[in-house]
C-alpha cells in the first residue's frame, strides 16, 4: 500500500499547530520564570508594595490634662469622641451612596459630595468631628470604602457658665484659646503619638503592627479657685445685676495670706460647653481685661501715700470748708455738705472729695506716684491671665494740679477689678504685696513690702470706720465679723465728657479686720434702678458673698457679741 503524498496545505497546517504549541510553551515558560523571580528573588519589593496598599501610620490622640479647683473638684475634663474621616480616592467609586452617609452624619448631601469630589488629590479629609462613639459606629455600619474613625477628645466643663470666664475654652482640636486653658496650654496639652496599622479595603484597622511613639497625656492643673466660693459669688452677682438692671458686673475674691484667686465671676456670663456662645463680648473676662475709673474706692491709697511721707498721722486734720475745692479757677468737686475740719479717718468714712483732693495736692507728685505704683496701680498683676490690662496711671510729669486733685477720688486713672483687689490685699497684709496666683499655693510666698506696717494698719482702721454707721459702707457689714472697706461711685465717661446718668458702683473691702483672710471687689456697671451708689448697690453684694465665704472657709468670727454679765457670773460659779 502506498503512502499518500503530503500536500503543501497539510504541511502548512501542521507547521501552524507546532508554532502555536511553541508559543504556548514559551509563554508558559516565561510566566513560570516570572513567578519564580517574583516569589524567590523579588519578594521584598512585592511585600513593600503590598504594605504600601494596606499599612498606614495613624495618630494616637493624647488626653488633655484635667483642670481642678483647689479641693480637687473637676472644672474641665476631656471625654472621648470619634471623628469620621474619609479617603476620597477610595470613597469615590461609592459616590452614589453618599446620601446615606450624609443622613447618618446629619450633613447636607450636596456639601458632602463637594467635600469628597473636590479632595481627590488627598488621602485624608474630615467629614464630621466629635461624634459620640455610638453615633460614629452607625456611619461605619454602612460599609462604605475609605471611611474610618479617629479617636479624639472633647473638652467638657462641669460647672458651665459659673467658671467659664476664668477657665476659658479650647478649639475643636483641643488647643487652649482663652483663659486658663490658654495660659497653661503647655501644661495641659499632651503629646500626640503614632502607630503603624494594617487596614482593610474599607479603611478599618484590622491589626496594630508597630508603636512608633506613645501618646503622652497632659498633666492635671490645680487652680486656686474654690468652687464653693465661686458658686456663691456667681449667684449673688447674677442676682444683683438682674435686680439693678445693670449692664454688667464683676467680682474678685483674693486670699490675703497667699494671693490666690478664690473666685472670679462676671455677668453676663457664658457657657464654654455651648460653642454658639463663643462671642468675644460674652467670653472676655471683664475682671481682668476691662478698665474703669474706680471713684472713691481709690481714696485709701492717697491716704496711705500721705501717711508714708511722715508728715501726716491718722489724727491729722484737713479743713474742707466751704465744702468745695477750687483749683486754677475751676470748682472741681463738691461734698454733700460742709464737713469743716476733719481727720483722715473721717475723710474716708464720709468719702470727702474735698478732703482727699486737698491731701493729694499737698503731696509731692513723684512720691505720690511711687506709692500708687508700688500698690500695683498702672501695672500688671502678673497673674499670667491672657489679655490682662495694666490699667492707666500717667507719669507724674504729665500731671496738672486739677488732675492731681481729681485723681485722689478716682478720676483720670483706670484700674481693673483684679488690680484693685490686689491693692486692697496689700493693705490687708500689713503692707506686703503678694503676687496674684491662679494656681493653688501650698506655701504662702514671702511677698515684698510696699508700704509700712504702721501705714497699712492705720488705713485698715480708717476703712473699718467706713463700714460703720458713721460711714458710707454700712451695708457691707457682716454679723459677728469686723469688716473694713470703701465705697465708690463714678460717673462714666463718654463722647463729650462724663455722663450724669451713667454710673459705676464699686465696693472693695476685707474681712475679718483682726486677721484679714479675704479681700473682695464688687463692680456693678450702670445700675438702672433708683439706687446706683456703691454703698447701696455693690456693698450688699460684698456682704452676702464674703459672709458666706468666711463660713465656708471656717474663718473664726472676730466680733462676737459680749456675753451678759449674769451668764458670765453663773458660768464662773458653776466652775467652782
Amino acid at each position: 500500500m502506498s503512502r499518500r503524498k503530503k500536500t503543501p496545505q497539510l504541511i502548512w497546517r501542521r507547521g501552524r499547530s507546532l508554532l502555536l504549541l511553541g508559543c504556548f510553551v514559551l509563554a508558559s515558560g516565561a510566566l513560570e520564570a516570572r513567578l519564580f523571580y517574583l516569589q524567590l528573588i523579588d519578594r521584598e519589593f512585592l511585600s513593600a508594595q503590598g504594605d504600601d496598599r494596606h499599612l498606614r501610620t495613624v495618630q494616637i490622640s493624647a488626653h488633655r490634662g484635667p483642670i481642678v479647683d483647689r479641693n480637687g473638684e473637676p472644672l474641665a475634663v476631656s471625654t472621648p469622641v470619634d471623628t469620621i474621616w474619609a479617603n476620597p480616592k477610595v470613597l469615590m467609586p461609592a459616590v452614589e451612596r453618599l446620601g446615606e452617609l450624609a443622613d447618618v452624619l446629619e450633613l447636607e448631601q450636596d456639601w458632602l459630595v463637594r467635600r469628597v469630589t473636590s479632595s481627590l488629590d488627598k488621602d485624608f479629609v474630615y467629614l464630621r468631628r466629635h461624634l459620640r462613639p455610638d453615633h460614629a459606629a452607625r456611619a461605619l455600619q454602612l460599609g462604605l470604602p475609605g471611611v474610618g474613625t479617629l479617636r479624639e477628645y472633647r473638652r467638657y466643663y462641669p460647672s458651665g457658665e459659673v467658671a467659664g470666664h476664668l477657665l476659658g475654652f479650647t478649639n475643636i482640636d483641643d488647643q487652649g484659646q482663652e483663659g486658663v486653658e490658654l495660659a497653661y496650654d503647655y501644661w495641659l496639652a499632651g503629646a500626640i503619638g503614632s502607630k503603624r496599622v494594617v487596614q482593610d479595603r474599607l479603611g478599618r484597622i484590622i491589626e496594630d503592627v508597630e508603636l512608633i511613639a506613645a501618646a503622652r497625656p497632659g498633666r492635671t492643673l490645680r487652680t486656686s479657685l474654690d468652687l464653693r466660693v465661686q458658686y456663691l459669688a456667681y449667684r449673688e452677682l447674677k442676682r444683683a445685676v438682674t435686680e439693678s438692671g445693670a449692664l454688667s458686673g464683676s467680682v474678685v475674691i483674693l486670699d490675703v495670706h497667699t494671693g490666690e484667686v478664690l473666685a472670679m465671676v462676671n455677668q453676663p456670663s457664658f457657657n464654654p460647653n455651648d460653642r454658639s456662645q463663643l462671642d468675644v463680648a460674652r467670653y472676655r473676662n471683664r475682671a481682668v481685661t476691662d478698665i474703669f475709673e474706680p471713684g472713691s474706692s481709690f481714696k485709701p491709697f492717697v491716704v496711705a501715700a500721705a501717711l508714708e511721707t511722715g508728715r501726716y498721722q491718722p489724727s491729722s486734720t484737713i479743713d474742707t470748708s466751704p465744702g468745695y475745692l477750687r483749683v486754677g479757677g475751676r470748682v472741681i468737686t463738691q461734698d454733700s455738705n460742709n464737713l469743716g475740719r476733719i481727720d483722715l479717718a473721717t475723710i474716708l468714712a464720709r468719702s470727702s472729695n474735698v478732703g482727699v483732693g486737698k491731701l493729694a495736692l499737698d503731696l509731692e507728685q513723684r512720691q505720690l506716684w511711687g506709692v500708687l505704683t508700688n500698690l500695683g496701680i498702672g501695672r500688671l498683676t502678673e497673674s499670667g491671665f491672657p489679655g490682662e490690662s495694666a490699667g492707666v496711671l500717667n507719669d507724674p510729669e504729665l500731671w496738672r494740679p486739677v488732675g492731681q486733685a481729681t485723681m485722689a477720688y478716682g478720676y483720670g486713672l483706670s484700674v481693673t477689678a483684679l488690680q484693685l483687689a490686689q491693692a486692697y490685699a496689700t493693705i490687708a497684709a500689713e503692707g506686703v504685696e503678694r503676687p496674684v496666683s491662679l494656681l493653688a499655693v501650698d506655701t504662702a510666698p514671702l511677698g515684698r513690702r510696699v508700704v509700712s506696717a504702721a501705714t497699712a494698719q492705720a488705713v485698715k482702721g480708717m476703712l473699718e470706720m467706713a463700714v460703720s454707721p458713721r460711714g458710707t459702707g454700712l451695708r457691707a457689714a457682716i454679723t459677728n465679723y469686723r469688716v473694713a472697706g470703701k465705697t465708690g461711685t463714678a460717673w462714666k465717661s463718654g463722647v463729650g465728657g462724663y455722663s450724669k446718668d451713667r454710673y459705676l458702683a464699686v465696693f472693695a473691702g476685707l474681712a475679718p479686720v483682726s486677721d484679714p483672710r479675704l479681700v473682695a471687689v464688687v463692680v456693678i456697671d450702670e445700675p438702672r434702678g433708683e439706687d446706683y451708689y456703691g454703698g447701696e448697690v455693690a456693698a450688699p453684694v460684698f456682704s452676702n458673698i464674703v459672709s458666706g465665704a468666711l463660713r465656708l472657709l471656717a474663718v473664726a468670727p472676730d466680733a462676737l457679741p459680749a456675753a451678759p454679765q449674769t451668764i458670765v457670773a453663773q458660768a464662773a460659779g458653776g466652775a467652782q
